[in-house]
């Protein structure tokens, strides 16, 4: 029977230009061309202001992690929550637990004093407030 030599540590990416990963080192790689060309285009002072922060963007993307994700993968996520529109809808769901499409809120009281229940005075006025208010749970 042949036997064959499982790889280990799978997880961790070969270390192929001295300390760095071949990612790390494109990450750097293209932030030097960045700031290369930013040096070259730009005056001085606007060059330090537009330099330092992608320098710092190109070295976190080749170093940092944040509870074990690549800063990649966060900046991604970041950007993506930034950008796209956020609409939360809410939906009834009734006691049977499927949804019973979109709550329905009760009339409101006649102008008369009565109230939906068909009983007079303000208590029943005051219990249509509160069951408005509770979300109508029955």
């Amino acid at each position: 029977m042949q036997q064959f030599q499982v790889p280990q540590f799978i997880e961790i990416e070969d270390r192929i230009i001295g300390p760095l990963t071949l990612k790390q080192f494109f990450y750097l790689l293209a932030g030097a061309g960045v700031v290369i060309l930013g040096w070259v285009l730009l005056h001085f002072a606007l060059f330090v202001l537009i330099a330092v922060p992608i320098a710092a963007l190109f070295t976190a993307m080749a170093f940092v992690k944040v509870h074990g994700l690549p800063f990649t993968t966060v900046f991604a996520n970041m950007l993506n929550y930034y950008l796209q529109p956020r609409l939360y809808l809410w939906r009834h769901t009734g006691k049977e637990g499927g949804r019973s499409g979109e709550a329905r809120l009760p009339s409101a009281p006649p102008p008369d004093g009565k109230s939906a229940a068909g009983g007079e005075g303000k208590l029943d006025e005051l219990a249509w407030i509160i069951n408005i208010q509770r979300g109508l749970k029955r």
